[in-house]
């Protein structure tokens, strides 16, 4: 592979005007350079232009090697002629898989899928996609770009296009592109592993439960919607029966909610590392009535409007989006978040945006003007232990509850009314009841009396509800106490907010789940009952007044003697960190061992989430070294902490342990462990 290095020979690109240097040379042409000799070329000597500067002597000798390069990138190999396997080599076959099928990913399969087929033409099905639509012809002629029909739909013609409706063109690359692989033959090289699709008439079919990432009621309480793969189930009386599979084209389905009209549902999802989906279904008639793909991995937090008018959700590229229903118009995008926004929810007007991120913040954001106003919660560097995972608006006041990793469930007021000071927290108007690991879920019930939040760690769950018993909003002499730095606060006015807090807010129930974490919550619009689902699989009706299980039911019908697909063969292979059985890797008899270094040099847990990846190399007499990790033997006394096979060091209890390791005779000795525990807080540790 020759590489082409190109130096712009004009003086301006791009639109931008360059001076040239006063002492700048034009590059010498190949007849400057060489000469035959006796039928072979060699070199003959230059001077470089006379001139005292040693910029323009740097200037004149890039430009020479730049002419070198360049008569090497494109002079012709010998016997390239005689080989045309030499240019086929070197000018592959435009790819479907690889560069087409994105592009209608992207821009056209939303409105040509078989749950939504404009015109009759499905484009998520290659021999549909080559078949065309109701009335075009031939979508695609291969070798024959000129009689393709789908070509002339998204090739200008007086200046405009027919397709993708309602979207800008395609950049003029793009349709080249796809011309280039028409011209080429319009083959498909997909792999046999990614060429399983699933539609009405081939539903997923499933060996076991999946996990339940989202759930939600109608607001009439006659359909619960439960996430699955590749579809959301639609339920009735309770589960007892199976109403409807909407299946699309996400394979992950992360967040689903009905508007508030009841109309329509919402699901956010995509496909990891490859694209975004916002769907709408209309579910009178069970049918897709939007699907816009958006960014480059799955979305998360949908949440509509009051007016049923906006869906806002959040996206890998950090970016905070809201688009209208119908149409899937963008109408807003904000990233002023540094990582992933998990969570959104709509101010009780409409006009504002509320996200949660895993950047540990909550932001506001306008949406008439796609404005970032400002952070709901403090700024001050550890006002939040944790990314937030969970949002909900109150439905009476302009409040919301926050929940995420921390375990710890806040509630806000959603704007700001005093002048923000480091070290405040002006908005946050109470604490909520610890619970263990992360919280994934929260909810208010219809009439904002009751809040309900899930979550959990190491596959143990626990489902929490508290009341919230307010009619009015927060009186302004507390706001003003809240407005204050809480080290600033006199103890009349921190009781004041403390009897604030007891007269509406109290613990009501909480349900431990063993096998399950929750990762969703919904409220029965009438109050009385609390849908969850979680890791296993399995959707729970807990009663809201006492927290016990009034029925469950596996969240999809599994089809019995069923094998799972075996891996395909380009997936990797993936695993637990913390309970893989991994086969121990041999080592050498013939190697001696000289010492261990062991890293981290310093272990301090300070939660029960943490975790430490150790590292062991081993020196060898050689002088070598070899990473040894999963050779070893760990050894962890007292057993204050467990380690896996590939070297995961996870602590159990509290205390200071010390860590060995041996191999082939020798042992070595890893810094010491240390987890400490902070009296009275579950959960919350320190050094």
């Amino acid at each position: 592979m020759a590489w082409l290095i190109l130096r712009p020979p004009l003086q301006e690109y791009q639109g931008i005007h360059f001076r040239p240097h006063p002492c700048e040379a034009p590059l010498p042409s190949s007849t400057d350079r060489l000469t035959k000799v006796s039928g072979s070329q060699k070199m003959r000597p230059m001077n470089p232009p006379a001139s005292q500067s040693l910029v323009c002597a740097l200037r004149w000798s890039i430009g020479l090697l730049t002419a070198l390069i360049l008569e090497a990138a494109i002079s012709k190999p010998v016997g390239a002629a005689e080989n045309p396997s030499v240019n086929a080599k070197s000018n592959p076959k435009t790819s479907y898989y690889q560069s087409v099928r994105p592009i209608l990913q992207a821009n056209c399969q939303g409105c040509h899928q078989p749950a939504k087929s404009k015109g009759g033409y499905v484009m998520t099905d290659f021999k549909k996609l080559l078949a065309g639509g109701d009335a075009e012809g031939l979508a695609l002629v291969p070798n024959h770009p000129e009689q393709s029909s789908i070509l002339k739909m998204i090739t200008p013609q007086d200046g405009e296009v027919r397709m993708p409706k309602g979207k800008p063109p395609l950049p003029e690359h793009e349709v080249a592109l796809i011309r280039s692989w028409i011209l080429e033959g319009a083959e498909d090289d997909t792999p046999a592993d990614a060429r399983q699709r699933y539609d009405q008439e081939h539903p997923p079919v499933y060996a076991r439960p999946p996990v339940i990432a989202s759930l939600d009621f109608s607001p009439d309480g006659k359909l619960l919607a439960v996430a699955g793969f590749h579809e959301v189930l639609l339920y009735e009386n309770n589960g007892d029966t199976l109403a409807a599979r909407l299946i699309g084209l996400s394979e992950r389905v992360q967040s689903i909610r009905f508007s508030p009209d009841g109309k329509m549902l919402a699901v956010a999802g995509g496909d990891p590392a490859r694209q975004g989906e916002i769907q709408v279904w209309d579910i009178t008639n069970r049918k897709l009535a939007l699907s816009t793909i958006l960014s480059y991995d799955t979305l998360y937090g949908v949440s509509w409007s009051p007016d049923s008018r906006l869906v806002s959700f959040g996206c890998a590229d950090n970016t905070v989006r809201a688009i209208e229903v119908p149409s899937g118009k963008q109408v807003m995008q904000m990233g002023s978040h540094n990582d992933w926004p998990m969570s959104t929810t709509f101010s009780r007007k409409g006009d504002h945006v509320i996200s949660g991120g895993r950047d540990m913040t909550v932001k506001l954001t306008e949406i008439a003007e796609q404005r970032f106003v400002d952070n709901v919660t403090s700024i001050t560097p550890g006002a939040l232990k944790g990314g937030v995972l969970a949002l909900d608006t109150h439905p009476k006041f302009e409040e919301i509850i926050a929940g995420g990793s921390d375990g710890l469930p806040k509630v806000y007021r959603i704007f700001r009314e005093v002048k923000r000071e480091i070290g405040d927290d002006a908005q946050l108007i109470a604490d909520l009841f610890p619970t263990t690991g992360r919280v994934f879920s929260v909810r208010y019930n219809a009439d904002g009396t009751r809040i309900a939040y899930g979550g959990g760690l190491d596959r143990a769950g626990e489902l929490v509800v508290c009341s919230y018993d307010y009619t009015k909003d927060v009186p302004k002499p507390l706001r003003d106490i809240m407005g204050k730095v809480p080290g600033n606060r006199n103890e009349e006015e921190k009781k004041q907010l403390e009897d604030y807090k007891k007269q509406g807010i109290h613990e009501i129930a909480r349900a431990a789940v063993p096998h399950s974490e929750i990762y969703s919550v919904a409220f029965s619009p009438d109050g009385q009952q609390i849908a969850a689902g979680g890791s296993d699989g399995i959707v729970r009706f807990f009663n809201a007044t006492n927290g016990s299980v009034l029925k469950e039911f596996v969240s999809v019908p599994i089809t019995k003697g069923t094998l799972a697909p075996a891996r395909p063969a380009w997936a990797a292979v993936t695993s637990q960190p913390f309970t893989t059985n991994t086969t121990q890797e041999s080592f050498p008899p013939d190697i001696k061992i000289a010492s261990f270094e062991i890293q981290p040099a310093k272990i301090n847990f300070v939660s029960a989430n943490d975790y430490a990846q150790m590292l062991v190399t081993a020196r060898l007499n050689s002088g070598e070294t070899m990473d040894v990790t999963r050779m070893v033997k760990f050894s962890v006394k007292p057993e204050l902490a467990s380690v896996s096979p590939r070297g995961i060091l996870q602590p159990l209890k509290n205390g200071t342990a010390k860590l060995t390791v041996a191999l082939a005779g020798k042992t070595g000795e890893a810094p010491r462990a240390n987890r400490g525990h902070e009296p009275g807080v579950p959960g919350r540790f320190h050094p």
